[in-house]
């Protein structure tokens, strides 16, 4: 119903080129890494909140996705804004990756 989930590297970077806030989620098994390696430099630049999770297979489907994806941004909506903020809560607390 609505549009809250940006799928894949071209539109989720595209999208926070334009400023849109979310969390970030990206797929540790993603080859070559090369792909979406500017993606977590883009966040911290604009101080936007990411984290890794193992797979992109269950990444897209987590999603909502047939596919796997290698990146996804979740927006903030108001039907589930107390999830979202318990969610950016817990990924705020992750140490950044080295």
């Amino acid at each position: 119903k609505h549009k809250q989930i940006r799928r894949g590297v071209k539109e989720v970077q595209k999208f926070i080129n334009k400023g849109e806030k979310g969390i970030t989620v990206l797929a540790g098994d993603t080859l070559p890494i090369d792909v979406y390696c500017h993606i977590p430099i883009m966040c911290e630049d604009r101080s936007l909140p990411y984290a890794y999770v193992p797979s992109k297979s269950d990444l897209g489907a987590a999603a909502g996705s047939k596919r796997p994806t290698c990146v996804i941004m979740i927006k903030p909506h108001e039907e589930y804004q107390e999830t979202y903020d318990e969610c950016l809560e817990e990924v705020s607390a992750l140490p950044l990756p080295l």
